[in-house]
């Protein structure tokens, strides 16, 4: 077909984009000739390699040809891009797991979309005009076609830098990144692809391969880890806002160039993907997530407009003040439903998942098993219908012929309750996967029972509350087995972006007790700080731009203020309706009370704030409010006599 090269010399299958005005930019039916093409030689016994490269020396392919994405996008046709982006990743993970080596010789321009084609391959072949970058930002959209995965598993917080500045990375910058394998001067490249073809093995490319050139990105890390190891967008910006360096003003023009959105979902996709539950599906799945909203809530448009067609460079950018509300991201990373990005390699359709417990965190979390193709039966008292949940009568049966059982309950008794009803009707190797909130003792207890009834069990109490259940963005602290964690990270995986084993049965419990009593004491002294500041007569916004880079740093103050209209969105905007209740605060400070006091552990900030919270819960009207609601209770209050 035109603009692209394909056919078989020898045991070597070969694919040359042939687009060298265009710099090899790929159309959505030269990814789907590649697509047949590898698919029909998986098979082909007579091919034994894949060799990939591009016409002409400017590049080996500078990205999807998203002229075609802005011209649908003006038509209001958001399904052209949402089925290009679906193909194109399905593709990249494709040449990801290919059972047989890729090499690709990337000269030139590789980025975007050149990125998923050529730096997934086996052996990634550099040269002296290597530029490879993931520029995406600048034009409304997130790094993607896999390549967040590259940028989470590159060396300190390169990929953050990468994602947001644009970057371009020469031979020795790429290898250091991930992005490449070996450095072969050029001229040698005719003639390696001339001994493949005529069934020579990738072993002849080492011994062809030279030192890189020493690059810049290796004398930068410090500095780039230093300045890009925030949690979010704004912490990157104030960081590098307050030092003078040449350094951190070319950093901080090169963010001025790009969109706020879009910079602020790349750092929230790398850091989801950072760790050892970082997977190519994980990373198509999350930044498929963003690009099929891209066209309709992003700025994507504009940014083309701004770059490609008007060229005035001028985009006009949501968020221009650079000030991306958390909920914005949460809003461009949600779960798609029966939307969600299909790799034939990765469908959940058989695992059948029993969840007990559909309240405002079970739900949506027993939801999004159901949109990635979990076939999920669910019990809940109140008797809530999830979508895609079969709702069935009792525990028992959510829990027949269950491969995992999950359950969301409100307290200790209960989960022992439960598990005694379902122990008994659960196949033999099945999982009991806990995610409540309750005493350690309880935990271990039905560790036990499991341990008897033949099924594997862990308890794994998650943090992220309502928003982050919803999101699939949830962490889950979880003690068991080795083997009991291993079935329970695909679950996690789905349900939550960060997965921790803390060790044996109880040990996610009292991960969790412990993290939520820093919680509890850590928004106490939150909200005194700002009554003070009220009564000291200090702005709250200036205390804040303060507080928030500086040493009382904290996540009470940086990413849940409890002051309305201070930070991020968080439920002090919207009259302390509750992301995490109050009550349910003094029942997680009261485990980690009772913890204490079953170890003789001395923990008196934990015990005042629990004396506090519970103050304010059984006295002072904060029953059915958001923990964070301490702050007008200490504004309305003058100190003690």
């Amino acid at each position: 077909m035109k603009d692209i090269k394909i056919k078989v010399t020898g045991t070597t299958g070969r694919i040359t984009l042939d687009r060298p005005d265009a710099l090899n930019a790929v159309t959505y039916q030269m990814c789907l000739a590649i697509e047949t093409a590898l698919d029909t030689w998986r098979e082909d016994t007579g091919v034994s390699q894949v060799v990939l490269d591009g016409a002409g020396e400017r590049a080996f392919c500078s990205g999807g040809d998203i002229a075609e994405l802005y011209a649908a996008g003006l038509r209001w046709d958001f399904g052209f891009g949402q089925r290009f982006w679906a193909d194109e990743y399905r593709l990249n993970a494709k040449i990801f797991a290919y059972p047989k080596p890729i090499i690709s010789f990337l000269q030139g321009f590789t980025m975007g979309g050149g990125v998923g084609i050529g730096c997934h391959g086996s052996h990634r072949i550099v040269g002296e005009s290597s530029k490879i970058a993931m520029p995406e930002c600048g034009i409304g959209l997130v790094p993607d076609v896999g390549g967040s995965l590259m940028l989470a598993l590159a060396p300190g917080r390169l990929g953050e830098y990468l994602a947001l500045t644009a970057a371009r990375m020469s031979a020795g910058d790429a290898i250091l990144a991930g992005f490449a394998d070996l450095f072969i001067p050029q001229a040698h490249w005719p003639d390696l692809i001339r001994r493949l073809e005529n069934g020579e093995t990738p072993e002849c490319l080492q011994a062809a391969s030279a030192p890189a050139p020493a690059e810049g990105l290796a004398g930068l890390q410090p500095l780039i880890d230093s300045h890009f190891g925030g949690e979010t967008l704004g912490d990157i910006q104030n960081s590098l806002q307050r030092d003078h360096s040449d350094f951190a003003k070319q950093a901080t023009k090169s963010l001025r160039r790009n969109s706020p959105l879009s910079m602020a979902c790349a750092v929230e996709i790398i850091h989801r993907l950072r760790g050892p539950s970082a997977s190519i599906e994980k990373a198509l799945d999350l930044e498929y997530r963003f690009t099929s909203r891209a066209m309709e809530h992003g700025d994507f448009i504009e940014g083309i407009r701004a770059a490609i067609i008007d060229k005035d460079r001028k985009p006009n950018w949501q968020y221009a003040n650079r000030n991306v509300p958390a909920i914005a991201v949460s809003k461009m990373l949600m779960p798609l439903g029966e939307n969600t990005l299909k790799l034939e390699e990765t469908r959940m359709s058989a695992i059948k998942v029993g969840f007990i417990g559909l309240g405002n965190m079970g739900a949506p979390m027993a939801a999004n098993l159901a949109r990635a193709g979990c076939i999920v039966s669910g019990f809940d008292t109140a008797l809530t219908s999830p979508e895609g949940v079969t709702i069935v009568s009792d525990p028992a049966a959510a829990a027949q012929n269950a491969d995992v059982v999950i359950t969301m309950l409100p307290n200790g008794a209960i989960l022992k309750q439960v598990a005694a009803c379902v122990l008994p009707t659960m196949p033999k190797g099945a999982l009991l996967l806990d995610c409540s909130t309750v005493d350690v003792e309880s935990a271990r207890d039905v560790a036990a029972q499991a341990e008897d009834a033949g099924i594997l069990f862990v308890d794994a109490p998650v943090s992220g509350g309502i928003g982050g259940a919803a999101a699939g963005s949830l962490t889950f602290m979880a003690g068991g087995s080795d083997t009991a964690f291993a079935k329970a990270k695909p679950m996690f995986d789905i349900m939550g972006q960060k997965s921790v084993h803390c060790g044996a049965s109880g040990a996610g419990q009292a991960a969790k007790i412990c993290n939520n009593m820093i919680l509890g004491a850590t928004m106490v002294a939150t909200c005194e700080a700002f009554a003070l500041a009220d009564k000291l007569g200090l702005d709250r916004q200036k205390m804040f731009d303060v507080v928030s880079t500086s040493s009382g740093s904290s996540w009470s103050m940086n990413t849940y203020c409890p002051a309305p209209g201070i930070g991020p969105e968080t439920p002090a905007d919207n009259e302390y309706t509750p992301g995490f209740a109050s009550e349910l605060m003094v029942k997680d400070l009261g485990l980690s009370q009772q913890a204490a006091a079953a170890v003789d552990a001395d923990t008196p900030m934990g015990a005042l704030a629990l004396a506090l919270y519970t103050r304010f819960v059984e006295e002072e009207e904060g029953l059915g409010k958001d923990f964070s609601a301490m702050l007008p209770r200490f504004v309305a209050r003058s100190r003690p006599s």
